[in-house]
C-alpha cells in the first residue's frame, strides 16, 4: 500500500505524518512500511507506528497518533493511553493534533524505542 491509498480520505492527517518522518530522520534513518491499519518505522524491528483514528472511530478524534514501545512507563501527562501489554513492554500512544505537538519533549522520545529495535 503506498501513502497516498493509506491517507485517502484522511488528507488532513498526511502533514502531521511527514511532520513525525522529519523528527524521526534527526535520530537515525529508518524505512517505512505502510499497511492498511498502520504506518510503521522500521530499523530491524519496528519501533514506532503512526495511525489514523477516523478510520476505526467516530466524533472528536486527533488526526494522528503516534505510538511508541518503551522500556518503562513513561511519566509524561501527555500520553493518551499507556498499557503494558507484556512485562517490560509498554505501549505510549500520544495524539498528534499539529506539528507543533511535536516539540522538543517528544522528539526524545522515540530514541529509546529506537535504540530496543536494534
Amino acid at each position: 500500500m503506498t501513502l497516498d491509498e493509506y491517507f485517502a480520505g484522511h488528507e488532513d492527517s498526511r502533514p502531521l505524518l511527514e511532520a513525525l518522518q522529519r523528527m524521526v530522520r534527526t535520530i537515525e534513518p529508518a524505512a517505512l512500511r505502510v499497511t492498511r491499519s498502520q504506518i510503521a518505522f522500521r530499523r530491524r524491528k519496528a519501533f514506532a507506528w503512526a495511525w489514523v483514528p477516523g478510520k476505526y472511530l467516530r466524533g472528536k478524534r486527533a488526526p494522528l497518533v503516534l505510538t511508541l514501545v518503551l522500556r518503562s512507563r513513561h511519566p509524561s501527562p501527555r500520553w493518551k493511553e499507556i498499557v503494558e501489554p507484556s512485562p517490560g513492554r509498554f505501549t505510549h500512544h500520544l495524539e498528534l493534533f499539529s506539528p507543533k505537538d511535536l516539540d522538543d519533549e517528544v522528539c526524545g522520545w522515540p530514541q529509546d524505542a529506537w535504540l530496543k529495535a536494534a
